[in-house]
């Protein structure tokens, strides 16, 4: 089925859920620009997509922890002779751990590329997009910033502003043809991750085609929040109605054990 984006830039493109929504987007016929810090794993994926579904797929190397690397994707975005439909702002990391055990710079990066990379793509291509009276952002955020989290504080705090700050801006653009959703999946299987886990602790493991699927349907139905997964819609639902105080001390409990 034709995608309602014909051209797509994905972060962190290189495998997880940025490989499945390159997938899911050449297989709808959108070309692609595909970007991470490391060339090999783009072009073996750009060729898999070109050859399979006869799609545009250009490479961008770069790292969005870093200045360059953050003014080579806004110069794609802001290209007016190839405009891009759909921002995928899915690179993103976190490094767990106590903060105060933790290096400075370790919270620094987290910030840099979960929140400084997504406001300055999403500034770059937002103005093309609202002069053109069409356009997505899908912003991969988690269900990790609906919580306090101890142990990966920086990486909660990060996710809390990219659900906010999509929420945020799919108001301000709201009835301009530009849509901005925030895709906020649990422990999803990305490649090793999660694919040994069986029995009742699998039942909370997503998988990433499927959590693909979910952002990019939202992302052109114009819904603003997608929650994969009935676990994580009914998780995230009682965090409107739990006192903070109540899920601070769950969080610090399922910590401890």
């Amino acid at each position: 089925m034709r995608h309602a984006y014909q051209t797509a830039l994905i972060t962190g493109a290189s495998r997880g859920i940025g490989e499945s929504l390159a997938r899911r987007l050449a297989d709808g016929g959108s070309g692609l620009v595909i970007l991470a810090r490391r060339a090999e794993p783009l072009e073996v994926l750009a060729a898999t997509l070109r050859s399979a579904h006869q799609v545009s797929v250009e490479v961008l190397t770069a790292d969005l922890a870093t200045p360059a690397g953050l003014a080579a994707a806004e110069a794609r975005l802001t290209d007016p002779d190839r405009p891009i439909e759909l921002l995928v702002n899915n690179a993103g990391f976190g490094s767990p751990g106590a903060f105060a055990e933790r290096p400075a710079a370790s919270a620094e990066d987290q910030i840099r590329l979960n929140v400084t990379a997504v406001v300055r793509l999403t500034h770059a291509v937002l103005p093309g997009m609202l002069s053109r009276g069409h356009g997505g952002v899908l912003n991969v955020s988690s269900v990790a910033g609906f919580f306090p989290s101890p142990g990966a504080a920086a990486y909660g705090a990060s996710k809390a502003f990219v659900t906010s700050f999509s929420e945020s801006l799919a108001a301000e653009v709201s009835g301009s043809g530009v849509h901005v959703t925030a895709l906020c999946p649990g422990f999803t299987r990305t490649g090793l991750r999660g694919s040994s886990v069986s029995g009742p602790a699998g039942l909370a493991w997503l998988d990433a085609d499927k959590v693909a699927s979910a952002g990019l349907e939202a992302v052109a139905a114009g819904r603003v929040l997608s929650v994969p997964g009935v676990q994580y819609k009914s998780v995230v639902s009682l965090t409107r109605v739990v006192p903070r105080a109540v899920l601070r001390s769950a969080a610090t409990a399922m910590r401890r054990t």
